[in-house]
């Protein structure tokens, strides 16, 4: 079923919370996990319908409930994970492959983005002066739970904790001026990702949207992953150690495009949420 537009497009209007309502999953574990300031310190916490549990520890060891709990209307939430590194493949989506090479290929690069361009639900995205194009790309984000090495793709979900909404921008023209994409991600505010970590969801049949102003500019489901979320697992795996916390983005969909300063961008994984940020130049 596709996701209705939120947040204030062209039109202005209002916005509804950018998370689902929390719950029990069906595996019993805490369906939405979310990381977030109060009283001047950085907190864990599970959502349960308009409040935000929370939770001592972390989510990759101890996590157990506290007594505090909050309205999540009153929260600032940040990005629910620190990992030691953002692992970004592509092209995994058929349409977007075919977009850029005409082809799917038989498998998909592996890059990264530093840690420090990372930043949480509504933080601005900065257009740096070195780029004349910076676009969008809604990603269906991985958020490993233990170490990870060798695994073989039957037993991936064991080693993930959950996942996010991730938007993998890029500056389009640095990317085909250096023809290959490591300076075009790597800008700081480059990796939002948000809202939460949804532990209980189908990686590999979710819808994923883009809306750039309130209008739908991505649309498409992880059902048409050319590698589904185990085989990602496997293949980066096999290269690398994956800690906890470590992302795994696995690909954007056909519409990517731009975006300018002034402009608010959002990204919706159906079980998820939106993740809202808006876009300035400084």
């Amino acid at each position: 079923m596709p996701l209705s537009p939120t947040g204030k497009g062209a039109e202005g209007g209002s916005r509804p919370d950018p998370l689902p309502r929390g719950e029990k999953g069906s595996r019993g574990s805490f369906v939405k996990i979310v990381r977030f300031k109060a009283a001047g310190k950085t907190r864990y916490g599970a959502l349960e319908g308009n409040r935000v549990v929370e939770y001592a520890g972390t989510p990759y060891s101890t996590f157990k409930k506290a007594r505090k709990t909050y309205p999540l209307r009153q929260m600032v939430l940040l990005a629910p994970v620190v990992p030691s590194k953002v692992v970004v493949v592509g092209p995994n989506y058929r349409d977007h492959a075919e977009e850029l090479y005409s082809a799917t290929a038989e498998e998909p690069a592996i890059f990264f983005k530093p840690t420090s361009a990372l930043c949480g639900p509504d933080d601005p995205i900065v257009f740096p002066p070195q780029a004349m194009r910076v676009d969008y790309e809604a990603e269906l984000a991985v958020v490993m739970k233990k170490p990870c090495r060798h695994v073989p793709a039957e037993r991936a979900r064991e080693y993930v904790l959950g996942y996010t909404c991730l938007n993998d921008v890029t500056a389009r023209d640095l990317e085909a001026r250096d023809r290959q994409p490591g300076r075009a991600k790597a800008f700081d505010t480059f990796c939002p990702v948000g809202p939460c970590v949804a532990t209980d969801i189908d990686p590999n049949g979710v819808d994923i949207e883009t809306y750039l102003n309130g209008e739908k500019k991505q649309c498409s489901n992880t059902k048409h992953l050319a590698f589904p979320v185990e085989d990602l697992v496997a293949r980066v795996s096999a290269v690398m150690t994956l800690l906890p916390g470590d992302v795994i983005a696995t690909g954007t969909p056909a519409g990517s495009g731009p975006m300018q300063p002034g402009d608010r961008v959002e990204v919706r994984i159906e079980g998820i949420g939106s993740l809202r940020n808006p876009v300035i130049k400084i």
